[in-house]
């Protein structure tokens, strides 16, 4: 006689998993469906499609209520983005987001809280009933909440059953890029579970191609710590006020990031500026260098940034696609969102653009929360301009006809004199 085995309901998370990896995406979807019975999320689920409606919404369709407004908020403090708190204060009169700075460290962890918490069965049930995979509000999966939580147990719990390292959310992130943007800001996480999270989530290297040449990272390198640190500041280049408003990277940006960082993910022999800038020069795309990997363009001495042409290999579905790296970190939503700070954001719109168009990719419009900021200036600097045209043209006239009108020397002509040249030179500023 021959005793079968019943499956759980672990080992068919653990199958579908198996062959989702494979390829065979129609046989794991059926697992889910048939045997694991997997439902949809009941809650939405804020990523970069649904940021983009919300935003037309709330800035250009004004609509009423504060349920989109506080959305958005939420968003805004979980993925540190200040300048959209900034426009939901100032654009569309959600006092709340006035707050962001004290409320951004606690306000952001709000739809993940549970996963601080050492007791986490109910999230284990959360992965059976809609998968291992499923997302939460802010568009992490449970690997990423948890690593971001820096809890350990829950962790081994999730890549046990099958928890996928290498899923990412709308800028690019996987598990291991949540756990280092905590570590970067937060001593207290770099000291400590950091170290243990790495080791469970770091990959063993990265597939990337330049050009017709395919390149491999492996974990040991300078390179591939340089690499992963650069993808996790990425955006805050763009969406955060810098030194230089240029969508680049000095070394002094990298070493504040290592700066608590564990051995096992930077040597400390590797934190030092001269090493550092060392390995950045050596990886610029038009150096001529023997283990040059092309990785990096330089904008100015100095200043470092991706290069453009750079893509890196990403599972859709079925398949292994190549993506331009500026579209794996979705630099046009992070366009969205840019820092504005009066004429400072041309300067972060020119360096996005220029990026854009060095990766063959589209310039994007100005972004949808400023359309109306914009449509302002924009008329005021028509008034102004009309204003100085009509000085002009009164100017002349007096002076063609009406010389006799007003005497030259006279309070009156000073005046217009005066006005004239101050027009004159605000237009010269705006313009």
């Amino acid at each position: 006689s021959v005793v079968a085995q019943k499956s759980t309901l672990e080992d068919w998370q653990k199958e579908a998993r198996k062959l989702e990896l494979q390829g065979k995406q129609e046989q794991a979807e059926a697992i889910r469906r048939t045997i694991l019975k997997q439902a949809p999320v009941p809650w939405p689920v804020l990523n970069g499609e649904k940021l983009v409606e919300l935003l037309h919404k709330v800035f250009r369709e004004r609509a009423p209520g504060a349920k989109m407004k506080q959305q958005l908020y939420e968003y805004a403090t979980c993925h540190d983005e200040p300048q959209l708190a900034v426009w939901l204060a100032a654009e569309a009169r959600f006092e709340q987001a006035t707050n962001y700075t004290k409320q951004r460290a606690t306000f952001g962890r709000k739809t993940f809280v549970p996963y601080f918490a050492s007791h986490f069965k109910d999230i284990l049930k959360q992965c059976e009933q809609y998968g291992i995979e499923h997302r939460l509000p802010m568009n992490q999966t449970p690997l990423m909440a948890a690593a971001a939580a820096g809890n350990l147990p829950l962790v081994d719990a999730l890549l046990e059953r099958g928890a996928a390292r290498d899923a990412v959310d709308q800028y690019g992130y996987n598990a291991l890029h949540w756990a280092l943007r905590e570590g970067f800001r937060d001593p207290a996480f770099a000291t400590g579970p950091l170290a243990a999270l790495y080791e469970r989530l770091a990959p063993a290297s990265i597939d990337l191609r330049t050009g017709d040449r395919l390149v491999r990272l492996d974990r040991h390198l300078a390179e591939y710590s340089l690499f992963q640190t650069l993808w996790v500041l990425f955006k805050s280049r763009f969406t955060h006020p810098q030194r230089r408003r240029m969508g680049a990277f000095e070394a002094s940006d990298i070493l504040d990031a290592w700066q608590h960082l564990p051995a096992n993910i930077v040597r400390p022999d590797r934190r030092r500026r001269q090493y550092l800038s060392s390995v950045l020069a050596r990886n610029e795309i038009d150096r001529d260098y023997a283990y040059n990997r092309g990785l990096f363009r330089r904008l100015q001495q100095g200043w470092y940034q991706f290069d453009p042409g750079l893509s890196v290999r990403r599972r859709e579905g079925e398949e292994e696609v190549w993506l331009p790296v500026v579209s794996a970190l979705n630099l046009p939503l992070i366009s969205e969102v840019s820092h504005w700070d009066h004429g400072e954001w041309d300067s972060v719109q020119k360096a996005i653009d220029r990026l854009l168009a060095l990766a063959g990719l589209p310039a994007r419009s100005p972004p949808i929360a400023a359309e109306r900021l914009l449509a302002v200036e924009r008329a005021r600097d028509e008034a102004r301009l009309a204003a100085t045209r009509a000085l002009q043209a009164e100017s002349a006239a007096a002076g063609a006809g009406a010389q006799r009108a007003i005497p030259w020397g006279s309070p009156e002509a000073k005046r217009l004199e005066i006005e004239r040249i101050r027009q004159l030179i605000e237009a010269r500023r705006k313009g």
